[in-house]
């Protein structure tokens, strides 16, 4: 299999060198350079990237080194097309992409947002104040069950931006969960999945600023067209299948226990884990475990939360302060999220370091010594997200969302558009590796699209309004799915870095799930546009659905039934 995939990849590449070696003739070198750069623009060339760097991570688990591959062929269709233009791309791949995705100040906020979250979790949990927190909660919370209702809810709770949900959920529930047994694929699952759905569907959070200005761009070439965009919004939440039904699919999949297909598989082997040492990957059942436990600091919990808790009051503040308006939704709409993530960041570490050192729970070598530990454990999750960046800056310059759009360009109908703009929509993010990204790129283009068929086949006023709210919907869905399956994206990245779970591991225990929705998703668009049905009605369905796949697939496996033939399992059944 591996070998016939990268065959086919190295025929696409092949013929792509073929191809612009006969355009960059030594007699027509100057003028094929600009024709051939300029043809792969918007083609079916611009999608290799994206597809290299999926199928090498995918097949061979190693992210890093498929999104150099994507990268590096990204460079050489963008730029030289010529046998040197290879050599010369691979260079280009650094210079000309890797560090501008530094250099950009929003991805730069991200990078030192997430070391100084990583910095703040080493210290508390270094001072005890984490191991507190897992003894409060552990008073309540004794199965894997309300481990995994807790973690959802947590999600919940921390509802206004999807990358602070990721790093303080992901953090502050690891501890508990490797001591309950979850797996990290679980967690990371649990994580991701409260994370941009809850964002896309809230009144208020750092999301809504960036909907609402894509869905302003797109009121702009729409003539007589006088709703304002944060109500557009607001009615399309009743479309947006697929945020509501990852959310009751994170409840119910907590709420009962089971798991089905690779994550499934993955709870399965980490029961094995606890007599193969080689299928402990996480050193979940090390032995010393229990023994170095006991030997951990455990301070009161409150030196932990008043940190995660200033976090987020430092956050939400930082989004009044930098926002504008006379009401919380213009400001949040208005606000600089990213700056008010660096500010409550900074203040949560800020925080933790005074109360260490204050009440002498740590000495200043030891706290300098946890902050840099916490911090190096998110090095190698921002390396692959700085080289995600990188990528998708290249689909952008090659058009690859254009070529996409071109695809579907042909078959798109008043009734059928939002079904089929969901599926684009999740296919670009994929792509990708961006829901925003694909959010501004296909908003401004998709909403005019239904205003104008709508206009131009005579529908009624309600009925055409009621095509845009889908569309909104069926932008803002897709590009959350598209997210949740895609290896390159961002805050799948985020969601393994704060889980520490195998990247790959996340993607390919994650995607059953998330396709399950997005399929769902689909289903219940066409069934409210096309067949008539009403949203309350869709909705029962949809719940009703996914609790027979999850009764009927989903499996609450004995830890006993994975003890050596012979031997008595030791294993305490936390479900």
């Amino acid at each position: 299999m591996k070998r016939k995939v990268l065959s086919l990849l190295a025929s696409l590449f092949t013929v792509v060198l073929l191809v612009s070696m006969a355009q960059a003739s030594p007699e027509t070198a100057a003028a094929a350079q600009d024709s051939a750069s300029a043809g792969i623009v918007g083609s079916w060339l611009s999608i290799i990237p994206p597809l290299v760097a999926i199928a090498v991570a995918l097949i061979f688990r190693q992210v890093l080194f498929a999104l150099f591959l994507g990268i590096w062929s990204g460079a050489f269709l963008a730029g030289n097309l010529t046998f040197t233009g290879i050599f010369t791309s691979f260079f280009t791949s650094l210079s000309g992409y890797i560090v501008p995705a530094t250099a950009d100040v929003s991805h730069m906020s991200i990078i030192v947002f997430t070391l100084l979250i990583g910095g703040m979790v080493g210290i508390i949990t270094d001072n005890g104040g984490t191991r507190g927190v897992i003894r409060a909660i552990t008073r309540y919370v004794r199965t894997k069950v309300h481990g995994q209702l807790v973690t959802a809810l947590m999600g919940f709770i921390v509802f206004f931006d999807d990358y602070a949900n990721t790093m303080v959920v992901g953090n502050t529930m690891r501890p508990l969960t490797d001591k309950l047994r979850i797996s990290r694929a679980k967690l990371a699952y649990l994580v991701d999945a409260t994370a941009a759905p809850v964002a896309t569907v809230a009144l208020v959070s750092t999301w809504i600023g960036a909907m609402v200005g894509f869905i302003a761009d797109a009121e702009a070439k729409m003539p007589n067209f006088n709703e304002s965009a944060y109500s557009v919004f607001v009615n399309s939440l009743p479309y947006n299948f697929y945020a509501f039904f990852t959310i009751l699919f994170v409840i119910l999949i907590a709420w009962s226990g089971r798991d089905f297909a690779s994550m499934l598989k993955v709870r399965i082997n980490l029961y094995k884990a606890k007599h193969d040492p080689k299928l402990d990957t996480y050193n979940l059942w090390k032995g010393k475990i229990e023994d170095d436990e006991k030997k951990q600091k455990v301070t009161h919990w409150s030196n932990a939360a008043i940190p995660i808790i200033t976090l987020i009051a430092g956050t939400v503040v930082g989004l009044i302060i930098t926002g504008e308006g006379n009401s919380i939704q213009m400001i949040i709409e208005t606000a600089d999220s990213y700056q008010a993530l660096l500010w409550g960041s900074l203040l949560s570490i800020t925080v933790a370091i005074i109360m260490s050192l204050a009440k002498k729970l740590l000495e200043v070598d030891e706290m300098l010594e946890g902050m840099m530990e916490g911090m190096h454990t998110m090095f190698d999750g921002l390396l692959i997200l700085v080289m995600a960046w990188a990528l998708s800056a290249i689909t952008v310059e090659l058009g690859t969302a254009d070529y996409l759009i071109s695809v579907f360009g042909e078959t798109l109908n008043a009734y059928w558009l939002p079904a089929i703009v969901l599926l684009l929509s999740a296919l670009t993010s994929f792509a990708t590796g961006s829901s925003w990204g694909t959010m501004g790129i296909l908003m401004p283009l998709v909403v005019p699209l239904a205003w104008e068929i709508g206009n131009n086949t005579g529908l009624p006023y309600e009925i055409t309004h009621e095509i845009i709210y889908a569309s909104v919907s069926a932008v803002l869905a897709g590009s959350v799915w598209g997210d949740h399956c895609s290896p390159i994206s961002d805050t799948t990245i985020l969601s393994s870095i704060a889980t520490q779970c195998n990247h790959i591991e996340h993607v390919n225990t994650q995607l059953p799930y998330a396709m399950i929705v997005g399929t769902l998703s689909i289903l219940g668009m066409l069934g409210m546009l096309v067949l008539g049905i009403p949203w309350w009605i869709i909705y029962p369905l949809g719940v009703a659905i996914i609790v027979a796949i999850i009764f009927k697939f989903g499996k609450i496996p004995d830890p006993q039934d994975y003890a050596p033939e012979g031997e008595e399992a030791a294993i305490t059944s936390l479900d």
